[in-house]
């Protein structure tokens, strides 16, 4: 199991060594989705997924945007790519975004998720405006890949007579492969928690409540340069077992067994990135269920290697019912992995529930957190322990390097 190999350099640009290059990156992005496009049945992507309209575009304007389903992109077959974006960023774009043709940064409004009701006919004029473009660029008669959208959006294309289709396939199969420029950004995110682990390390004591570990490990996050802290589980005592995937006002105490995971992004590439601690001390039950956790994944991360498929690594984890779950629903996200990228969840996707009977084939330069569970035999701890692995032709490569391989417990007594 390889790590430490995989750069993190720091998040200025320098002249003394080759880091990022944001240049080349847009031309990678733009490139895999040009190519998935042509491999497809469609003859253009309409995309609301802010993800993948920053995939293709490289524009961003804000995590607030996230769920408004208010922005979106257009690229036709052999076309560049047009944005339609909130107001005066339409504006900002084209003083700062120089790779986007001018004329292809529009303002745009279609009702900010039925705030405006469809009647304003928002929807239609965006619609009719689209059947423009792909007409124009011979692809008006093709079907047309839309990855999420409002339901009057899809119904003003089908009035337009545009056939609908799923375009999401089509950009997850662009985003799954990543390039050296993507994977740096992606380990100089996870480093960045690698530094929220060693202060949680520190004020991890009996007395702090999760949520003001929560509000710590966001103030430092935001100070490191993070762009998004999109959620920080923290969970502690009686709370481990089973996961409420959230945090509350618990107050820790001592002996208590706590784990966190931290979600953010830096330039817009995520992490997942669990650990467990133990508060002054460890029972033998809590040590006990954190071996079992490490050798679950351990035995995961040793077969990761280009060509093996998904559903040997989940035959590897142990069924629902081998752990207090009735059925692999119940149990879904506890043994798992998941792509990570622009978007928490992307391919492949691991677990019992998916994967025996629809497998993923690795490729090289896939970027995956795998992550498991185990509750401890008093009934209430639980151990949970994530790592981020590259994909490499010499075999896995970890990016998260707070140390896990037994048991940390902090402040100890």
């Amino acid at each position: 199991m390889g790590s430490g190999l995989v750069p993190s350099p720091g998040r200025m640009a320098v002249d003394f060594e080759e880091r990022v290059n944001f240049d080349r990156l847009r031309d990678y992005r733009l490139g895999r989705v040009r190519a998935a496009l042509d491999a497809s049945e469609l003859g253009a992507l309409l995309c609301f997924d802010i993800n993948n309209i920053r995939y293709t575009t490289s524009t961003q304007i804000g995590e607030w945007a996230r769920d408004k389903v208010a922005r979106y992109s257009l690229i036709t077959r052999g076309g560049d790519p047009v944005i339609w974006d909130f107001g005066s960023a339409a504006k900002h774009h084209r003083i700062y975004a120089p790779w986007l043709e001018p004329s292809n940064s529009r303002a745009g409004m279609l009702g900010l998720r039925g705030s405006v009701a469809p009647e304003a006919g928002f929807f239609d004029r965006a619609a009719q405006e689209i059947k423009a473009m792909l007409d124009e660029a011979d692809v008006g008669n093709a079907p047309l890949g839309v990855d999420i959208a409002e339901l009057p959006m899809v119904f003003a294309l089908q009035r337009a007579g545009i056939e609908v289709r799923d375009a999401q396939q089509v950009m997850l199969n662009a985003r799954a492969v990543k390039s050296n420029d993507e994977i740096m950004l992606l380990s100089t995110s996870a480093a960045m928690v690698d530094g929220a682990y060693q202060l949680i390390s520190e004020i991890l004591k009996p007395g702090v409540r999760e949520n003001e570990i929560v509000g710590a490990v966001n103030e430092y996050l935001y100070g490191a340069g993070s762009d998004d802290v999109e959620a920080i589980n923290a969970v502690s005592g009686e709370r481990c077992s089973p996961h409420p995937h959230n945090f509350s006002d618990r107050i820790i105490r001592p002996g208590d067994q706590a784990f966190f995971d931290i979600i953010q992004s830096y330039n817009g590439y995520r992490t997942c990135y669990y650990r467990t601690f133990g508060v002054g001390r460890a029972t033998t039950a809590q040590r006990d269920a954190y071996k079992k956790a490490r050798e679950w994944i351990d035995v995961a991360i040793e077969m990761v290697k280009p060509g093996l498929t998904t559903d040997q690594i989940a035959r590897a984890w142990p069924k629902a019912t081998e752990f207090g779950f009735d059925n692999e629903m119940e149990a879904f996200g506890l043994q798992f992995g998941h792509g990570l990228g622009l978007a928490l969840h992307e391919r492949p996707i691991i677990s019992r529930l998916n994967s025996l009977e629809h497998p993923v084939r690795l490729e090289e330069g896939m970027v995956f957190a795998l992550e498991t569970y185990c509750p401890a035999s008093d009934g209430y701890s639980a151990a949970r322990i994530e790592e981020e692995i590259v994909v490499t032709a010499e075999g896995p490569k970890v990016i998260t390097l707070f140390p896990a391989e037994e048991l940390f417990v902090a402040n100890e007594y």
